[in-house]
């Protein structure tokens, strides 16, 4: 199963306090858009997103179709496959990606600590 890029998103109070945190432990923007209140940043191999209000909680995100520098890949497993295979063995979902499209979905699933697992495909 192949899930794609990792990032851990975590919900922040302050995107701009958040950021100079990051920024003094190696972290540096690479995307999103402060002024909408989200920010990717990276150090190394290692990305957090900062969410303003955007999640209910610190939440690990995969994302299908991306390597760690949010660039494509030719050959990954689409959302809804990895979905159909989480189904199969019994996962239980909070949210769950519409089977009957394509392109761009994304589901939730629940840790057994309550820890929420975003798998976002973007394309």
């Amino acid at each position: 199963m192949r899930l794609g890029a990792f990032s851990i998103s975590l919900n922040v109070k302050d995107i701009a306090a958040s950021k100079a945190f990051y920024g003094k432990l190696g972290f540096e923007p690479f995307g999103g858009d402060e002024s909408q209140g989200w920010l990717m940043l990276r150090n190394g191999e290692t990305v957090i997103g900062l969410f303003g209000g955007f999640l209910q909680a610190n939440t690990l995100t995969f994302n299908p179709g991306w390597d760690q520098n949010a660039q494509n890949l030719d050959d990954f497993d689409d959302v809804r496959d990895l979905q159909k295979r989480l189904k199969a063995d019994g996962v239980e979902f909070f949210s769950e990606a519409d089977e009957s499209t394509t392109g761009p979905a994304s589901f939730v699933v629940m840790d057994p600590d309550g820890n929420p697992i975003l798998v976002d495909q973007h394309r």
